[in-house]
C-alpha cells in the first residue's frame, strides 16, 4: 500500500512556491492531493472551481496528483481520503511557529496522520499568492512567479 499525502491550501492563486512544493511532494509520496479550499476566511479572488481548474492545469504533468477540495478539518478530510500526510509548505520563521502549532493540534486529534513540513526553491522563498495578487492589481508584471496559465488568469481579471 502506497503513502498518500494531501497538500492543503487556498492557492489564490498558486504560485510557482506551491508548484515547487508539489512537485517535490509527488517525488516523494505515491499519491498527492492537493486539496484546495472552499470556504476560508480569507476573501478570494478566484472561486473554487477557478483555483481547482489552474492546479489541475499546472501540475498536469504529475502523474500522481488529484486535486479534491476541503472544508471543515483537515484531519477529518484527511480521513475521508486516506491520507496519511500532511505536506506544508514553510517560507518564514513566521509560516515556522503558525505551522508548529496547528502540526501539534493536528496531532492531537489525529495521531495517525504525520506532517511533513518543505521549503520552497530559494527562487519563491518570498512568493505568496497574496503578493501576487497585489502586484497584478496594481498591473505590475507577476509573470516569473506564477506558471504562465495563472499569469494569464490574472490578466483576465485584473485587465
Amino acid at each position: 500500500m502506497g503513502v498518500t499525502a494531501i497538500y492543503p491550501g487556498t492557492f489564490d492563486p498558486i504560485t510557482m512556491g506551491h508548484i515547487d512544493i508539489a512537485v517535490r511532494a509527488c517525488r516523494m509520496f505515491d499519491e498527492v492531493l492537493i486539496a484546495v479550499a472552499k470556504s476560508t476566511p480569507k476573501n478570494t479572488c478566484f472561486s473554487t472551481e477557478e483555483r481547482m481548474a489552474m492546479v489541475g492545469e499546472v501540475l498536469a504533468d504529475q502523474h500522481n496528483v488529484r486535486v479534491v477540495t476541503m472544508s471543515g478539518l483537515l484531519v477529518e478530510r484527511c480521513r475521508e481520503l486516506g491520507a496519511q500526510v500532511i505536506v506544508r509548505g514553510i517560507r518564514s520563521v513566521t509560516d515556522f511557529d503558525y505551522e508548529v502549532q496547528m502540526t501539534g493540534m493536528n496531532r492531537q486529534m489525529a495521531p495517525e496522520i504525520d506532517t511533513v513540513f518543505l521549503t520552497p526553491d530559494d527562487r519563491y522563498a518570498h512568493v505568496s499568492s497574496t503578493l501576487v495578487r497585489q502586484i497584478a492589481q496594481l498591473n505590475g508584471d507577476a509573470a516569473r512567479f506564477v506558471h504562465p496559465t495563472v499569469y494569464q488568469a490574472l490578466q483576465e481579471k485584473f485587465g
